[in-house]
């Protein structure tokens, strides 16, 4: 900046300094590794936060100034600070989930049958047996039977919904109450899975196909929906998440999420993006806006996106790609044709939402990069700050597009190692050549983009710091030593801990409250138990969250961990 600029805001933050002394904190955390990602990005000892918000970082020396016979005073015991973690892609919803059939550890068609048995033979009253999480890789031709499923459950409608989100599988009792039989047309943008000998449909359900079976189910009630959500938000919590980007929220969702947060029951900041119908065009665009306006919180909760499925998965074989499949002929079916997705944008980003795009494969990310230029062609320079999520597969000429269209690629790093969605169900339908550039991490961070990254919670883990391990690894977390998986596409720790914080509170449009600890903004902040720039980079997944502060607020305590002081209390 300009040096008048610059001496000004010097002058400022000495000026706040001095002021803050007038008065003690409420809380000081001390003899920690403070690291602030701030203008100064120097490693701090102490933090002191008077309501809500951060007064001082630095040393612990100067610390002591600010703290009176009222002060809470944490001693870490050396323990690292970093900014809260946003998660910018996830789907708290699936907080619901965990009170159905959790399917997400099973590792074998037999013990998902065997979850699923136990669940319904324990709960004989519920109309409908409801899950999700089953493993694609799982089954042959990533399509599991309606008839194992009868076997378990024959007297009841059976809804299981895959891991990745994009999948359902249901039992014949299901497919009866939604009218599904062998003469049934796939409907737009899905397909029924259909027995090759008997045309006869098999029990899994792609895509919109799903839709068929969900109208349905008994719709939740408010109560369950706020129970969801709240569950969700302590899991984020207890991985040091104190903002999160739900990336598609429905109005029953909007209206749990505005009620949380005027009743002060809302641990985290949400931005929350309105579910987008495709098929709609730019016709529903008031109606989102009208939305978007009944359902502002009070504090946390702001709806400001609009939530745009480009494509589908490339497993499934829906996500669309710039050439075909190996095998055949098929790219994948794209939502929107390009003129649709170019208006649909338009029309958007003109409201003043904030676009968030799922792309998965070539064709769809460069569909929506040429949407969003063709957005701010029409509708003139804006600081629109867009999102897409995943990120699979990007073709290399658009890779450069992400920096100069300024969007943000928002990437769920704990994919990007060599599992068996990759070599079962990715690899044989890309080919060798196409594999080589999957989730290209480093491509793009090398080009200057602002990176993101979320976890697409619950089709994977929802913990930053397994993420982030594998980001720097290209292996599970927790791999013994061994060749990174394209490690070209590795990035650093501190590439990924800005992505987390710094990069997720841009994208929320945040970054002069949080995202950072540093002087007048708020105390969103977490303690680990380690230092992450002490220890190898294939351990990071072990590291714990110790305590999680939201606006200087405890949110999470680890019960197990020990401080010297005593932590601020969380809300009653």
């Amino acid at each position: 900046m300009p040096m008048r600029a610059s001496l000004r805001f010097s002058v400022l933050l000495l000026a706040t300094a001095a002021c803050a002394r007038s008065e003690p904190a409420d809380l000081v955390l001390r003899q920690g590794v403070i690291y602030p990602f701030g203008i100064d990005s120097a490693a701090a000892e102490a933090v002191a936060i008077r309501d809500g918000h951060i007064i001082y970082v630095g040393s612990d020396g100067e610390a002591k100034a600010y703290i009176g016979s009222r002060t809470r005073v944490i001693d870490l015991g050396g323990r690292m600070v970093l900014p809260g973690f946003h998660d910018t892609h996830v789907h708290p919803r699936g907080g619901i989930g965990l009170r159905e059939v959790v399917l997400d550890e099973a590792e074998s068609r037999e013990a998902v049958l065997e979850l699923v048995r136990r669940y319904a033979e324990a709960r004989p009253d519920l109309p409908w047996v409801r899950g999700r999480g089953w493993a694609l890789p799982l089954f042959p031709d990533a399509n599991p039977r309606k008839e194992w499923l009868d076997t378990i459950v024959p007297d009841r409608p059976v809804y299981l919904t895959a891991a990745d989100g994009h999948s359902v599988w249901v039992n014949s009792k299901a497919l009866a109450v939604a009218g599904i039989t062998k003469t049934t047309k796939d409907p737009v943008d899905g397909r029924i899975e259909r027995d090759p000998a008997t045309g006869e449909a098999t029990g899994t359900l792609r895509e919109s196909a799903s839709r068929l079976v969900e109208m349905h189910l008994p719709a939740y009630t408010q109560e369950e929906i706020r129970a969801g959500l709240t569950l969700a938000i302590e899991m984020a919590n207890r991985y040091g998440i104190t903002s999160l980007y739900d990336a598609e929220a429905e109005v029953e969702v909007l209206a749990a999420y505005a009620a949380l947060d005027s009743a002060g029951q809302l641990n985290a900041r949400v931005v929350a993006a309105l579910a987008v119908d495709t098929r709609a065009g730019p016709g529903q665009v008031d109606s989102l806006r009208i939305l978007r306006a009944g359902h502002t919180g009070r504090a946390y909760f702001q709806p400001r996106a609009a939530k745009i499925f480009v494509d589908g998965v490339i497993e499934a074989k829906t996500a669309a790609l710039l050439e075909p499949y190996v095998g055949g002929s098929s790219r994948g079916e794209a939502r929107l044709s390009p003129g649709g997705i170019d208006s649909l944008v338009a029309a958007l980003d003109a409201a003043g939402f904030q676009v968030h795009l799922h792309a998965i494969g070539d064709r769809a990310m460069r569909m929506a990069l040429d949407a969003l230029a063709n957005a701010r062609m029409h509708n003139g320079p804006r600081d629109a700050r867009p999102i897409i999520a995943h990120l699979q597969l990007i073709d290399s000429m658009d890779i450069p597009r992400f920096a100069k269209l300024g969007v943000i690629p928002s990437f769920q790093p704990l994919w990007a190692w060599e599992d068996d969605y990759i070599t079962k169900l990715t690899v044989p339908v890309l080919g060798p050549a196409r594999s080589r550039h999957l989730y290209p991490i480093g491509s793009v961070a090398r080009t200057g983009a602002r990176l993101a990254a979320g976890s697409d919670w619950p089709v994977s883990s929802m913990n930053p710091l397994e993420a982030i391990e594998v980001a720097i690894t290209r292996r599970a977390p927790g791999a013994p030593s061994g060749p990174a998986w394209l490690p070209d596409e590795a990035v650093g720790l501190d590439a990924m801990l800005r992505a987390y914080t710094q990069g997720g509170a841009y994208a929320a449009f945040a970054e002069g409250t949080n995202g950072t600890l540093e002087i007048g903004k708020a105390a969103d902040l977490i303690v680990l138990d380690r230092d992450l720039y002490r220890i190898p980079a294939a351990e990071i997944h072990v590291a714990k969250v110790v305590l999680t502060l939201l606006e200087g607020r405890q949110v999470w305590r680890d019960s197990s961990a020990i401080f010297r002081g005593t932590p601020t209390p969380s809300r009653p």
